[in-house]
């Protein structure tokens, strides 16, 4: 029989921490790239939903934020066969989280209106605003405002 030569993929093992919980996986990644020496940031954002990665020792807390090329998702920084790395990740925004904040802004807004305003004043009168509902009134101070946000620094 023929001699057959395996060679061995390098690989880092890597404990993923969730702001700074966990570790939440431990998992050995194969070393990618040219010289085989860069962890795949990219896989590991999309595998536990995060946004950003950051360097992490148990001891003492976060550290600075690992960098990557756009690219092909390597690490910029270089690692060794068998190097044992720590990642701190942050998770993605939810979507749900400011759409409760909007709606309970509304409610606030719209319980206020009901319990100050008892009585139609005289300019709202004139401009026959007393037949929308108070919640629409709240909507538009409520969007208004956050695109004054949003738009300030647009703007400047």
């Amino acid at each position: 029989s023929a001699p057959t030569v395996r060679t061995k993929v390098p690989e880092a093992e890597v404990h993923i921490y969730k702001r700074g919980k966990g570790p939440i996986g431990v998992a050995n990644m194969a070393l990618g790239g040219w010289n085989q020496d860069q962890l795949e940031i990219r896989d590991i954002l999309d595998k536990y939903g995060f946004k950003s990665v950051y360097a992490f020792a148990p001891g003492s807390g976060r550290g600075a934020p690992i960098r990557f090329n756009q690219r092909n998702g390597r690490s910029l920084l270089s690692y060794r066969d068998g190097s044992v790395v720590y990642l701190d990740g942050e998770p993605k925004d939810s979507v749900v989280q400011p759409i409760t904040k909007i709606l309970v802004g509304v409610t606030v807004i719209t319980s206020v209106i009901i319990l100050v305003v008892k009585e139609t004043p005289e300019w709202a009168k004139k401009l026959n605003l007393s037949s929308s509902p108070p919640w629409i009134l709240a909507c538009a101070v409520i969007v208004f405002t956050r695109m004054r946000k949003r738009t300030r620094k647009f703007l400047e």
